[in-house]
């Protein structure tokens, strides 16, 4: 069975940092690129991170970008997000998924990802 299961989600006052995780099993997702995207209730589902399979090209979006760190251990089948200075408004279910290459779309958009994990919360209090 090919899972992705994040891990190290929770509360934390604003301005401090979590390290959020998401290990992969059931196949290798060293070849794959792997994203972070996060959803708030009523709202869409949306672009946080990626990287690629080597780990020379990531992106991020605006509002997350000089902030969040998105690395990966292919040898571990893991790609982490390390999130610091957080605000509320980060506050959401953080989401990591993998992209074979064989689906339409550009990286930002949930329909390149073909495996998606179960999400974990992060909660950001003022």
């Amino acid at each position: 069975q090919v899972q992705l299961v994040e891990s190290g989600g929770g509360l934390v006052q604003a301005g401090g940092s979590l390290r959020l995780s998401c290990a992969g099993s059931g196949r290798t997702f060293s070849y794959d690129t792997m994203g972070w995207f996060r959803q708030t209730p009523g709202k869409e589902r949306e672009f946080v991170a990626r990287i690629t399979w080597r780990g020379t090209l990531t992106s991020y979006a605006d509002s997350v970008k000089g902030r969040f760190t998105i690395s990966r251990d292919n040898a571990k089948n893991t790609v982490y997000l390390q999130m610091n200075i957080l605000k509320p408004e980060d506050t959401a279910v953080y989401y990591c998924a993998a992209s074979s290459g064989g689906m339409g779309g550009s990286y930002y958009e949930t329909q390149r990802y073909d495996y998606w994990g179960q999400g974990t919360q992060v909660t950001v209090s003022s």
